[in-house]
């Protein structure tokens, strides 16, 4: 129990900038979060480093790099394949889950839809019945604007707002 006690504020600070790191991964952007959680994990290693020397700060590093691309790979898999994947609360702005967006469809240049998500870039557009992942040409474009086709490339579909 003394352990705990003597290194809370490294153990904090471990667990919450995993946890910020792995939230800035469904953020658009880098940010607030990210850096706070990059600053955090810096300073379990600095505390490490501080309190039991270099090996164990090089050693506490090691683990941080380790624990990071571990917890960014289960986060990555749950949101494609796993429970995050069907959640309201990561990918999806406008509530449905599990309805299959197409990401070829039958279009060509020119045709025109409603944006059903913001576009930043990526989202979802509505051409007719059919919903079709698409990309902008990098700007963001809101939710319920008309959009044109101005590029196909396979399954990469490019949009502009009209």
């Amino acid at each position: 129990m003394e352990f705990f006690v003597n290194n809370l504020p490294t153990i904090l600070c471990l667990l919450i900038g995993l946890v910020l790191i792995v939230i800035e991964m469904f953020l658009p952007g880098f940010g607030f979060v990210g850096f706070s959680g990059i600053l955090l994990l810096g300073g379990a290693v600095a505390f490490t480093w501080i309190n039991y020397g270099a090996m164990a700060g090089s050693l506490m590093m090691i683990a941080v790099l380790i624990l990071t691309i571990i917890c960014l790979i289960v986060s990555l898999r749950s949101a494609s394949k796993g429970k995050l994947s069907r959640s309201k609360v990561f990918l999806k702005e406008d509530g449905t889950t599990g309805e299959t967006v197409k990401a070829e469809a039958e279009l060509s240049v020119g045709d025109t839809g409603v944006t059903e998500t913001m576009l930043r870039p990526a989202g979802i557009v509505l051409f007719d019945t059919q919903r079709v992942s698409v990309v902008s040409e990098g700007q963001f474009i809101d939710k319920g604007k008309t959009v044109r086709v101005v590029q196909i490339e396979g399954a990469r579909i490019v949009v502009e707002e009209e």
